[in-house]
Parts: structure tokens; sequence; C-alpha cells
């Protein structure tokens, strides 16, 4: 099974979309599974349902980040190194589909109680969500 198909297999399973993108890849870079499981669960849903930067989008952050970043305040060439990967992610996300903000790309609000329900009769997370997991996973295999 490749990391896309693990990834998706992790948001179906019942992680959120920030948990499956992270989790599948932060193994291979040093942490374990329940550990990346926790620090990525405050994410999903535009974190914590609020509907900002997609899941998917900030766990790939976090990968980004946990690969490139820097660990010394005087390293300014992995700080720019991060945070041109991290740019050029956004550019191939946005280029599928239009924005990383998750409000946006569900067309609703996940902080709403209407809004979830609305998520929930529409099958967004099964289908744009599953999705959004893919682009991500596969943007993040090119990347890492």
């Amino acid at each position: 099974m490749s990391k896309v198909e693990k990834a998706l297999a992790c948001f179906k399973e019942g992680f959120s979309c920030s948990q499956a993108i992270f989790s599948t890849y932060s193994e291979g870079l040093g942490l374990d599974r329940p550990t990346s499981l926790k620090i990525s669960q405050a994410f999903g849903g535009g974190m914590a349902h609020l509907g900002e930067t997609c899941g998917a989008v900030t766990g790939a952050f976090m990968l980004i980040g946990l690969k490139y970043g820097r660990t010394r305040a005087e390293d300014l060439a992995a700080r720019e190194r991060t945070y041109d990967l991290i740019r050029k992610f956004v550019e191939d996300f946005k280029g599928l589909h239009g924005s990383i903000q998750c409000r946006r790309l569900l067309g609703l609000d996940l902080g709403t109680e209407e809004g979830m329900r609305l998520a929930k009769e529409k099958n967004l997370f099964q289908t744009l969500c599953a999705e959004y997991v893919k682009n991500a996973a596969e943007i993040i295999e090119d990347i890492l």
C-alpha cells in the first residue's frame, strides 16, 4: 500500500484530515504514530472546526517543518527553505482546489451546528475531504 493510500485509509478509519496526512509521513521522520496523532489532532476541520486552513494542508505544513525546519535560530537558510516548500505546497494545492481555507473548500462552516449537519448530509467528509487528503498526500510525496 502506498503512503497516499495509507493516508486515505487513516482518514477513512475516522481520523481527521490533518492526522491522516501527518501521522502517515511523520513515522519516517522519527515520530511514532500515537505522538503524531496527538500532535495533529487540533488541526482537523480547518483547526478545531474553525474553518480556517484545511487540516490536510496544515498536516503537510507540519511535515515540511519536521523534515526541513530550523533547529538553530541563526539557520536562516533552513527557515527560507521551509518557507519556500510551504509556498510550493500551497501553490500546488490551490492550483487544484482554488483555496486552502476549509470553509471555502467545503462551502460551509463546520464550526456551526448547521454547517456540520450539512457536511454530514452531503457526505462531504467521504467525498471532498477524502479528495483533499489524497491530493495533499500526493503533493507532499514530491516535497519530502
